[in-house]
């Protein structure tokens, strides 16, 4: 049986693999039945460490479509930014940043804010010294390195809470 190179699979197609993996099924037998060799299921299944991602949703604090929306027909009106958070309830800062984030006055839409919203909302982030050399001007473009290893280094690098700095104490 010859398989393709390169298979895409489909949100409810990994969503059913997912169900067939926490039912105990085997990986020879969920690729038999999308027809497909075990190696194409466990890249799918591997890429999160066998835990499957829970589904995305949103903050219960964020914006709504419904309040974008009456934002954007309180730009429309003229309204003020304040009278705007009012109706809303929201602070004023909350619709002004939205506004700013999204266009401005001349160019907000309700559904491209939405839809900004939620693909700034998504995870893993761009760490903010990669995005912005300016933030961070003792790191070079080209990433030089003074050639020093962890293994040469008499402290550690990035003390974390597994590894205790001098002069702390902490209870058992």
């Amino acid at each position: 049986m010859k398989y393709p190179t390169r298979i895409y699979y489909s949100e409810t197609d990994k969503a059913l693999m997912w169900d067939r993996w926490q039912k105990g099924e085997s990986l020879n037998s969920i690729a038999r039945h999308f027809g497909r060799s075990h190696s194409s299921i466990q890249g799918v299944l591997a890429r999160t460490g066998g835990i499957r991602v829970p589904q995305r949703r949103r903050s219960r604090l964020a914006l709504t479509l419904s309040e974008r929306e009456e934002i954007s027909r309180g730009v429309v009106a003229g309204q003020s930014l304040r009278f705007i958070a009012a109706t809303l309830g929201r602070a004023p800062s909350t619709v002004s940043r939205e506004i700013n984030r999204n266009g401005g006055r001349r160019r907000y839409r309700a559904s491209q804010a939405d839809q900004s919203a939620w693909d700034r909302a998504h995870r893993p982030k761009t760490c903010k010294l990669v995005e912005n050399r300016a933030l961070a001007p003792h790191i070079s473009a080209r990433r030089e390195y003074s050639g020093v290893t962890r293994d040469h280094l008499q402290e550690p690098l990035h003390p974390g809470p597994w590894r205790l700095e001098k002069g702390t104490f902490t209870a058992p």
